[in-house]
């Protein structure tokens, strides 16, 4: 039987080795079928040519929020096109109850399959979710949610004590959306963790892929801080945020979340987007006292390309914060050194009308949290990386391999027989300037606005499907929901 498609002529780059090797790439049914120096043109069906072109595997962005400031359907479409561009080929997203998102609260057995009746259709990238258990009828769920819908990763938000999404709440349960008569706090944590490793000791052949992570900062030193920052009024802008939910307010969470990790023998922990050297030391003291726990660290994009001097101002306001460059450059360093698991954007669409208050847009404090940026994951670690030394076989780990592996999208990740065949094009050599008018995401801004990037996408392919090329998107949606652990 023929082949569906020939890439020819691509210097594939694969995670776990320290080769770049020019290879045509056969690909039948979705799957990579043949992988050869040399493959036959009359083989296949299609033959494209690669133009000796990197070749990275399909990246995986473990880190988005689709449908936090618009309407899910809406945001899947425009957001997932964004994503293909940068060259991502599946997409996990973050999902809870409360406020934002469907704006719903009640079980998860009702309000998931509105999710992915909403998201069918809608994405130009296979995606999966991780879901956040907020009351306690969540925990009761969990063993439901990895058996009939594939989800096997959860969220803790340790800061929503007593902050909302964008700063002090007044009324968490009205936020949050949970019973009168129950707390999001320290307990719940610890809760959640006796929930998932119930689910752990139920279905032990999937006990590798099932994990907990963590939004590591802490509700009362951010809560404090906030004050005397707003009170003091000599900082501004991303300065100011920082100081607001310092970095120790991050190493105290890590610490806090590691000891009941150990406390409830829950064995995957995701530390997610750390920012600080007080966040990684933290992170390694915690590995190096319960080396029993397998912990997985992750940065953003942002975090590695911004700091609290950037020109972007309130538009780089997330959580946690943007950090001055010697933060930075201990987030590089620990990327350097392996400490850090994978690279990933926090991609949250927020339009300027709703990022920053009308009335006093440069107030930080006012501006709404997140923004987008996963159609510059690969070409902003590319440059960075390069000038830092960091092969490329490091970045196909960082950016596919690792968040594949850990999450449990065992179809994903490299370039190899049997897996999906998932790919993008990089073209080394072209010097581009991000602008935000030139993306598929419909933010209207970009926070890398006037930044030169080394390494274009050229070309997308999802499961051997064409999705995006010489700046446009082609084809149609075709982005599946990837039950997980999903199979090879």
């Amino acid at each position: 039987m023929k082949l569906d498609l020939i890439v020819k002529n691509v210097r594939v780059v694969r995670p776990n080795k320290t080769s770049v090797d020019l290879l045509d790439l056969g690909i039948k049914d979705g799957k990579f079928a043949k992988i050869a120096p040399e493959i036959d043109e009359s083989e296949a069906l299609e033959v494209f040519d690669g133009l000796n072109l990197l070749c990275f595997p399909g990246l995986v962005d473990a880190h988005m929020h689709t449908g936090i400031y618009a309407p899910l359907g809406e945001d899947a479409i425009t957001e997932s096109k964004a994503a293909a561009m940068g060259g991502v080929t599946c997409s996990l997203n973050y999902m809870r109850t409360g406020q934002y998102y469907l704006n719903k609260t009640g079980p998860y057995k009702e309000f998931f399959p509105e999710v992915l009746s909403v998201s069918e259709g809608n994405f130009w990238v296979d995606y999966a979710y991780h879901l956040a258990p907020m009351m306690k009828e969540h925990l009761n769920e969990i063993e439901l949610l990895i058996e009939e819908f594939g989800v096997s990763s959860f969220k803790i938000f340790m800061f929503y004590g007593s902050h909302g999404l964008h700063g002090r709440s007044s009324s968490q349960k009205d936020f949050l959306m949970i019973p009168e008569d129950e707390k999001y706090d320290i307990a719940h944590f610890e809760f959640v963790m006796r929930a998932v490793k119930k689910a752990i000791d139920r279905f032990p052949e999937l006990k590798d892929y099932i994990s907990v992570s963590l939004h590591c900062e802490t509700a009362e030193i951010m809560s404090a801080y906030t004050k005397i920052v707003e009170e003091e009024g000599t900082l501004t802008g991303l300065r100011a945020y920082s100081a607001s939910r310092p970095p120790h307010s991050e190493g105290l969470a890590i610490f806090i979340a590691s000891y009941l990790a150990h406390e409830t023998n829950m064995p995957n922990i995701n530390l997610l987007h750390l920012t600080s050297y007080k966040a990684i030391e933290a992170a390694m003291l915690m590995q190096a006292a319960f080396p029993h726990i397998n912990f997985k660290r992750e940065v953003t994009i942002g975090h590695l390309l911004l700091d609290v001097d950037s020109e972007c101002g309130c538009h780089a306001k997330v959580n946690p914060p943007i950090r001055p460059r010697e933060d930075v450059e201990a987030l590089w360093t620990a990327l350097l050194d392996r400490k850090i698991d994978w690279v990933c954007s926090d991609h949250a669409c927020c339009k300027e009308e709703f990022k920053t208050d009308n009335k006093n847009p440069d107030n930080i404090f006012l501006a709404k949290s997140g923004f987008g940026g996963t159609e510059y994951m690969l070409s902003g670690l590319f440059s960075e990386g390069s000038k830092r030394g960091m092969s490329y076989n490091h970045m196909a780990e960082l950016l596919a391999w690792n968040p594949a592996q850990r999450y449990g999208v065992l179809n994903k990740g490299d370039i190899a027989l049997g897996y999906d065949a998932d790919l993008v094009l990089l073209d080394p050599k072209t010097k581009f300037i991000a602008r935000a008018a030139d993306s598929e995401s419909i933010q209207g801004y970009s926070v890398f606005e006037g930044m030169e990037l080394t390494g274009k996408v050229k070309a997308t392919f999802l499961r051997g499907n064409k999705i995006y090329e010489n700046d446009r998107i082609v084809g149609e949606a075709k982005g599946e929901f990837v039950r997980r652990p999903s199979i090879k």
